[in-house]
Order: C-alpha cells, then structure tokens, then sequence
C-alpha cells in the first residue's frame, strides 16, 4: 500500500474478489460492482468487533461535481464518480479481515437468494440436486468463513508489530488490562 492517509475501500474489494469466483461481477460495469461491493463491505464492518481504528471514518462512494478549464479558457462542469475510502491507514491484516467477513454477507446474500427455495422440475434427462442440499452447503460454508474471521480477530488482537517491525504478543498488556 503506497498512500500515506487513507485506505480506498478497492483495496478491500480487490481481496474479497480474490476469495470467490462470482460472474456476476464480471457482467456488470465498474460502477454497478463497486456499489455492491460497498454494500457489502458495510455490512462486513460491522462485524469487525475491536478495530485498532476508528470503523467509522470512511466516505462512501460519491458523485462530484467539478469545473474543469478548458484549453479555449472556458470551464465546463463535470460530474465525477468519486471512490469510496477509509480517512486512516489499514493494514493488510485488517483489509483481510475485512473481506473475510464480505465473504459471510455475500454467502449471507445468496442463502436469501430466491433461486434457492424456489421449486425446479426437470425431465428424466436432467438432474438437480436438492435445493436443501444446496443451501445446507452454502450454511456451513458460511459458517466456516464466519469462524475464520473470527480467529483472524483473534490472532489481530493478540499481536502487534513493535517499532522494529516484528510481530510481538499483547498477552501481557491484555493480562494488565491496558491494550491499545
């Protein structure tokens, strides 16, 4: 990561897209993913239970207006899609956090996904496992992410890289009371 005051949320998407295999998100513009992608991400932080930042300091994506000088010397208004972003420095630590857990809402999403309590038929020729089956699979997958970034908060709480750059436990300051 090369910037200094802030982390755009794209770093988080770029680490989510990387844990799936989603089509979806290939048929769509930039735009229409990096809407669902927040909405996703939203939803992720709020399981992120003890951040060493402060969750609440992002800006969600926004449309701009800006004036541009033209090389005639006229201006002309723009509008500009501008990205999404937290106003501090995250760790690749806890951008994989993260994403782990916009893994859980997305498996979340598709647990609601009427496609799966929806009725099929088919012929002879065709084969369908169940839907129950399906979405027993998707559950417990869900569940294994949600362990997972469980114990990825565990291991975030109990470390800490000291000045040198070294991984240090935090078991002593978590044993006095005073873990900052």
């Amino acid at each position: 990561m090369q910037n200094t005051t802030n982390t755009p949320f794209s770093y988080i998407y770029d680490s989510f897209l990387s844990k799936l295999t989603d089509d979806m998100y290939m048929e769509l513009d930039e735009q229409q993913t990096h809407g669902l992608l927040e909405e996703l991400l939203l939803s992720a932080i709020q399981k992120f239970e003890f951040p060493r930042f402060d969750i609440t300091n992002y800006e969600v994506a926004h449309k701009e207006t800006v004036t541009k000088e033209l090389e005639d010397g006229s201006t002309v208004e723009e509008e500009i899609q501008v990205p999404g972003k937290f106003n501090i420095v995250l760790t690749q630590e806890e951008i994989n956090i993260l994403a782990t857990y916009m893994v859980v809402e997305w498996l979340g999403q598709q647990l609601a996904s009427v496609e799966n309590t929806r009725m099929k038929y088919s012929g002879s020729d065709f084969k369908f496992t169940s839907q129950a089956n399906h979405m027993a699979k998707i559950l417990t997958l869900k569940q294994d992410y949600e362990r997972e970034g469980f114990h990825l908060q565990r291991l975030y709480k109990r470390r800490k890289r000291d000045e040198n750059g070294i991984m240090r436990s935090t078991f002593d300051s978590i044993m006095s009371g005073s873990v900052k």
